[in-house]
């Protein structure tokens, strides 16, 4: 089960979000805000990252 961790806007920084939350070992996912079938890039998106695993996401934004 997947939990929202952060909110951004555009499609960019939620791969750079990812890519930085995944480059520690945690994995997670990406998906529009809203609709999926009408997103863009330049849409809002959300990180998802696994239920329970929140607490290491955050340990890895503290070290940055």
């Amino acid at each position: 089960m997947w939990v929202p961790f952060k909110k951004v806007d555009s499609l960019m920084l939620a791969e750079l979000w990812k890519d930085t939350l995944e480059g520690d070992g945690l994995p997670c996912r990406i998906l529009p805000e809203g609709d999926i079938c009408t997103w863009s890039e330049h849409v809002p998106f959300i990180v998802y990252v696994p239920k329970g695993r929140e607490h290491v996401a955050e340990e890895i934004l503290r070290k940055l």
